[in-house]
């Protein structure tokens, strides 16, 4: 691929949410060429550089990706317990109950994550698509539910303390 073709890829790949710059690209593949991890293929169009993995960039490339799994690994392990800090701060003692099951389910989410990862054939995108739906609007309903509950005693969720 070439640096441009690159570029697109990634800002394709993650949904526009990163569309690198020459800038961030163009010195990375410098980088890379000069320590031996891609080589440059002859142009088929002149003027346009395009480059692959050399073996010790493929060999590279591989450890990344264990690398990578790893670190989901570990964020899997901590995400729960990390997340369910900020869980209703103000109120930890009744919390309890439902810190089990808030740690399921962001363990969950980070399992189909890692398994569409590995396995992202259609069927299983609908599926996992189909399922996070339903999920966020039972919550979404619990949400409105709840706040209308509140509205109705009056009570303003924004402004209680942990005092009252």
């Amino acid at each position: 691929m070439s640096g441009s073709e690159i570029m697109e890829k990634i800002a394709e790949q993650t949904a526009g949410r990163w569309k690198p710059s020459p800038g961030s690209i163009y010195p990375l593949l410098a980088w890379l060429q000069d320590n031996g991890y891609t080589k440059e293929v002859q142009p088929e169009e002149s003027g346009t550089r395009r480059y692959t993995l050399s073996e010790k960039g493929k060999d590279f490339f591989k450890e990344q990706v264990k690398l990578k799994e790893k670190m989901q690994e570990r964020l899997e392990f901590f995400a729960p317990p990390f997340l369910s800090v900020f869980w209703l701060t103000s109120h930890p003692e009744k919390v309890q109950e439902i810190q089990e099951p808030l740690s399921r389910f962001i363990r969950s989410v980070f399992n189909l994550r890692m398994a569409l990862e590995k396995n992202p054939t259609d069927q299983a995108v609908r599926e996992a698509g189909k399922v996070l739906s339903a999920s966020a609007a039972k919550i979404e309903e619990l949400s409105t539910r709840i706040k209308e509950t509140n509205e109705t005693f009056g009570i303003n969720v924004s402004k209680v303390t942990a005092d009252e």
